[in-house]
Formats: structure tokens, sequence, C-alpha cells
């Protein structure tokens, strides 16, 4: 047996025995400065956004931050492993280098994201707490990465865009203008008189003083079909209040339609 190892490695069972047990204390130590680095990674992080935050940052600006150092640190650990492992950087660097368009176009898609968010930091077209729409999806922005940005949806949905498209496509920011216009539409029937409807509805809205008065109230006839007088209300409200003012005003309206014997139309 000892004979055959001799002939299989080349070398004599103590040398044998020797290159073993170096290999084996690389990879232990290899494996303890991955899982002690990246431990260390998450508490400098955590330590680096508790000192941004005391200094009033700009919370999108300290996602990112954050996001960027645990990577780059993430990445220093990872060379240390491989390094501690014998693996010439010369050799990695080259097998890398093997898979060079593979890697090219990986990394071509990760430095458009990071120009990405590196723009939406700069621009702020939106920052943390916004509510925004794009690419066909709705929420509030949780979370600005180096790579994405996290958004939550109405319904708790994380939605996550990676940077690049999201910085070159269309955004909708709901909540970055400290007014916002509510636009109502109601139908009622035939037979009632635009004049009285229009004074209920203008009630309903002088009653809530949520509605702006610095801006104008609009009550107009937008158009009369068979279902009935299609009447268009717009009038502004401050932001955090536009959808408890939509809901309430909905339920005001056809309280005061109730009362005044208003009907709605059936079509």
């Amino acid at each position: 047996m000892l004979a055959f190892f001799e002939n299989l490695f080349g070398m004599k069972p103590q040398q044998l025995n020797g290159v073993l047990f170096s290999l084996l204390t690389n990879v232990v130590l290899a494996i303890s400065i991955a899982i002690i680095g990246f431990w260390l990674t998450g508490i400098f992080k955590r330590f680096v956004i508790r000192m941004l935050k005391k200094s009033d940052t700009d919370p999108g600006l300290i996602s990112f931050l954050g996001s960027f150092l645990s990577l780059s640190l993430k990445i220093l650990v990872v060379i240390s492993a491989i390094t501690q492992l014998g693996i010439p950087m010369t050799s990695f660097l080259t097998l890398i280098g093997a898979a060079g368009i593979a890697i090219g176009m990986a990394i071509s898609g990760i430095l458009s994201n990071f120009a990405g968010g590196i723009m939406i930091l700069v621009l702020k077209p939106f920052k943390l707490g916004d509510e925004i729409s794009a690419q066909g999806e709705q929420g509030v922005v949780s979370e600005i990465q180096i790579f994405n940005t996290y958004l939550t949806t109405a319904d708790n949905k994380t939605v996550i865009f990676p940077n690049g498209p999201l910085a070159n496509g269309t955004i909708v920011n709901y909540t970055k203008e400290k007014i916002r216009r509510i636009e109502w539409t109601f139908v009622v029937s035939h037979g009632n008189s635009f004049e009285k409807v229009q004074e209920l509805l203008s009630s309903v809205l002088t009653a809530d003083s949520r509605i702006q008065t610095k801006n104008a109230v609009i009550i107009g006839l937008d158009k009369i079909t068979e279902q009935g007088m299609h009447l268009v209300v717009r009038a502004w409200v401050k932001n955090p209040q536009y959808a408890a003012t939509y809901f309430d005003v909905n339920a005001a309206t056809y309280s005061a339609f109730e009362k005044a014997k208003i009907p709605f139309s059936k079509g």
C-alpha cells in the first residue's frame, strides 16, 4: 500500500503527510478568513451606517454607500481566502481572462447598474420614502443599493429594479411635490339639475378642510351620454392627504346625494 502511494504521488509517506497537513491547514485558515471576514464586514458596515445616520446624511446615500462598502470588503475577503489556499493571483486572473467574453458582458451590465445608481444619487429623481411608478410598477422606495433599487408596493410586495434601466427609463414621482390634484368623476341620471348637483358637490368640498382653497376647485360637466351627466371634480390637497381625502369625499358625496335624493346613473 505504501509503495502504491509512493508511485502515485512520487513522494514518501512522510512527505505526503506534510503536504496534506499543509493543505488542510490552508483550507481551514481560508475558511476561517472567509467566515471572520464576512462577520467583521457586517459589523463594520452597520457601524458606518450608524455614523452616517448621526451626521444627517441623505438616507439614499447611506443605503448606497453601505451596499458599496459591503461588496468591496467581501471582495477583499474572498481574495485573501484564495491567496491563503496558495493559489497565485496571476493564475486566478488568467482563469478569469479565459472567460473574457462572458465576464465582459456581465461586467458591462454591472457597470451600467453602478452608473445608474450614481445617477440616481446625484440627480435625485426620487429618495427613500418617495412613492414612484416605473417600469409598470408602483410603490414606495425602501432601499437604494449599489446595483439595485427596492420598491415596496401597496400590497407589501418587494420589487427590485436594476439601477441602469431604472435611471434611463421614465419615472413618475408622486410625492416630490407638496400638493397634488385629485380628480373624481360622478355620473348622475338625466333629469337632475346640473346647478343643484354642482352646488351640492361644492358644499361637500368646502366642508373638507383638507381641500386647498388657494388653488381653484373645478366642478364641470364633462360629457352627456345615455348613462347620464358625467361630472368631473378637480381639487388640490397636500400630498400625504391624497388617498384619505379621495375616499372621504367619495363617501361624503354619496351621503349628500342620498339625502338630497339625487340618483346616480344605473347604466
